[in-house]
């Protein structure tokens, strides 16, 4: 990740460091909160608000303690220097949201199941997670397809922002409770239950794990070439953004949907407003069209 860390040092540089008179902790100031607040937005498109001051003192306190950094500007003024890209980027991993779950709004695999998997063999279907976190969507997605594509080929790609979300995400291990909203078949047939030194866990099958290929990806900035999809996730997403960026992001992302192919985005998201070439089929789910 590169940045002209330079361009930044008049912003970051202030007031002395202050540290919490109780826990010891560094304070995050004002003009150093204002300065990660500008970085996230132009490197990953976030827009945070000022509730989030406790947040992101919060995340990356450690970070600081563990470096020896005895303050944010200091910490902050070394991002993208050569050596530091590691720590930059792991600053951006601890900075973003990632809250998901598996069958997380269950209304929209139930359409898939009509709409695609009960459709009459024909090519590869290939899905993308554009957010996928720690990969619960894109398994998701692959225990579906594993069950009800019948003899239909199918790949499921994830793509996420967060490093440490994709290794978690391509070690397919998680705690039980995450498992509750998984249907008890699907369980027992493409999760294993951990023992041992994994007592408490559970780990998605192996055969399933093959099928599901995770990458970083940053959706605002240059994309790899993924190819086209029938289906593409971009599910709470959008939230984090302001209009401009919104905007900007659908216009690319719609480009890698082939003609038929679904869009779908969270309940609690809309498209209004934003300039696109899909049709809506039901809330939070559109359709390129077939002669697009």
């Amino acid at each position: 990740m590169a940045t002209n860390s330079v361009a930044y040092h008049s912003v970051i540089d202030g007031a002395s460091p202050q540290r919490h008179p109780v826990s010891g902790s560094v304070v995050l100031q004002r003009h150093e909160f204002n300065w990660i607040k500008d970085y996230l937005y132009k490197q990953a498109g976030i827009v945070l608000n000022d509730s989030k001051h406790a947040l992101v003192s919060g995340r990356l306190d450690k970070r600081l303690r563990h470096l020896g950094f005895s303050s944010y500007s200091d910490y902050f003024r070394q991002f993208g220097k050569p050596g530091f890209e590691r720590e930059t980027v792991m600053a951006l991993d601890l900075l973003t949201t990632n809250e998901t779950y598996f069958f997380r709004e269950h209304k929209h695999f139930e359409f898939l199941q009509c709409a695609l998997f009960e459709a009459s063999a024909g090519r590869p279907l290939r899905f993308w997670s554009a957010a996928s976190s720690s990969g619960e969507e894109a398994y998701t997605l692959a225990m579906l397809a594993a069950e009800y594509a019948r003899s239909r080929q199918w790949e499921i790609i994830g793509t996420d922002l967060s490093t440490r979300m994709l290794d978690k995400a391509r070690q397919g291990l998680y705690p039980l409770p995450a498992a509750e909203k998984i249907p008890v078949q699907l369980l027992k047939k493409y999760c294993l239950r951990g023992n041992g030194d994994y007592e408490g866990f559970f780990l998605i099958q192996q055969a399933l794990r093959d099928r599901v290929s995770f990458m970083r990806a940053n959706l605002i900035d240059n994309l790899p070439d993924l190819g086209v999809f029938d289906v593409i996730f971009l599910r709470n997403v959008m939230i984090y953004f302001d209009m401009p960026t919104k905007q900007r992001l659908v216009e690319r992302i719609q480009h890698y949907l082939r003609p038929g192919g679904y869009f779908i985005i969270s309940h609690s998201e809309s498209l209004n407003g934003i300039r696109h070439r899909l049709q809506m089929i039901s809330p939070s789910i559109y359709q390129r069209k077939r002669d697009d």
